[in-house]
């Protein structure tokens, strides 16, 4: 006996033909891919505002590396020119103290030359002056030694004062020079400390630079992938849209070709010998469970002949193991035909077939407890008593 049909015959259809759920099931494929299209755009669209976002860091860095290379040829400008202000200063001291050097000997030698006269006068006592007056010739010359000797002293004197000032003067210059070289040295130092700060900043933003050229760099790979991603939906989407028209182009062929106008079917098994199990529930003959039987089944000779009910279109002939061998008929305006059990097929999918013509024989294959012929109705994709057309 019979056993009911399930949904092997709406998945073979849409395997194995062309119809309008196939085209449904597309296009609806083509709109999820499209909705994944737009995210894979969003994708692209982020990746690209994280790269512009980059650069922009890049660029800012590198106007700031820039501006600090700028700031650092002034550092280096006045640190050359405190060097040539050192250099110039260090001259100046080196030339003072020779200067005072010579100041010193000149004082030292003053002051040696008044030691001897001193020492000299001390040792002659006042004697001295009293014979250098009396060896005088005439009142006038010892008017002249008188003068002499006492322009002489304050000569002494004055020299020797004249060389403390000078020597003084010497020194507080080289004091002067030598703070002004310090203050220069500081500076230096300053300038120094504050171009090294420079480099290593600067160091440090071209390292962050590297890093952020880096990371455009794998942004750029990520971006590729997306867009990758993104053409590659595109070209999917458009195979599909392609596979759909041509999908509707089959099938308008189809509808063109033979059609049911109505009227009763060609009884498909006419070697039947009685209605074994009926349309509508039943207790299954196998389980034993009240289930929905889904066409009748006409219990028959083995290898009797099946009849298309109806001119129409091969869509399914092939194997399951509910079903064994089967055939379904598309017959146009979403009317189908089903034939179950079969011993041998003779039709093939894709194949026109008229009403009346032979396209299987009776079999016990797949869930069956005997030779018979299940025979199904579809309409619009659910399942009709085969009595309305029969």
């Amino acid at each position: 006996m019979g056993t009911s049909l399930f949904a092997g015959p709406a998945q073979e259809l849409h395997a194995e033909t062309v119809t309008e759920e196939s085209i449904k099931e597309k296009e609806s494929q083509i709109e999820d891919a499209k909705k994944q299209q737009e995210s894979l755009k969003q994708n692209v669209s982020d990746i690209q505002a994280m790269q512009d976002s980059l650069e922009a860091s890049k660029s800012s860095l590198e106007t700031y590396v820039s501006d600090l290379d700028s700031q650092l040829n002034e550092i280096q400008a006045k640190i050359d020119d405190l060097k040539s202000q050192i250099e110039d200063k260090e001259a100046e001291i080196d030339k003072t103290q020779t200067e005072l050097e010579e100041a010193e000997a000149t004082q030292q030698a003053q002051y040696e030359a008044m030691k001897k006269r001193i020492r000299f006068i001390y040792e002659k006592g006042n004697t001295y002056y009293v014979e250098l007056l009396l060896k005088a010739s005439s009142f006038g010359d010892m008017l002249n030694k008188a003068y002499y000797v006492n322009e002489l002293s304050e000569y002494d004197q004055r020299k020797l004062e004249e060389y403390k000032q000078q020597t003084q003067l010497v020194e507080l210059t080289k004091q002067a020079l030598e703070e002004e070289q310090q203050t220069l040295e500081d500076a230096k130092s300053a300038q120094e400390e504050e171009e090294n700060n420079m480099q290593t900043l600067i160091a440090d933003k071209t390292a962050e630079i590297t890093s952020l050229e880096g990371q455009i760099a794998d942004s750029e790979a990520d971006l590729d992938d997306a867009e990758s991603a993104l053409n590659q939906q595109t070209s999917e989407i458009s195979a599909l849209e392609a596979s759909v028209a041509a999908d509707k182009q089959t099938l308008a062929a189809q509808q063109q070709q033979k059609q049911y106008s109505g009227g009763a079917f060609t009884w498909p098994c006419p070697s039947y010998t009685y209605i074994s199990s009926d349309f509508g529930y039943r207790i299954h003959p196998i389980s034993g469970v009240e289930k929905f039987h889904s066409g009748i089944d006409m219990a028959a000779p083995y290898g009797s002949a099946i009849l298309a009910a109806a001119d129409g279109t091969v869509v399914s002939a092939g194997y399951s193991s509910s079903m064994g061998n089967y055939v379904m008929i598309n017959h146009g305006g979403g009317l189908y035909t089903i034939y179950m059990h079969a011993s041998a097929l003779y039709v093939s999918s894709g194949q026109s077939v008229s009403a009346g013509g032979q396209i299987a024989a009776v079999g016990s294959t797949g869930n069956s407890t005997g030779p018979h012929l299940h025979f199904s109705v579809r309409l619009n994709g659910s399942y009709v008593s085969p009595w309305n057309y029969l």
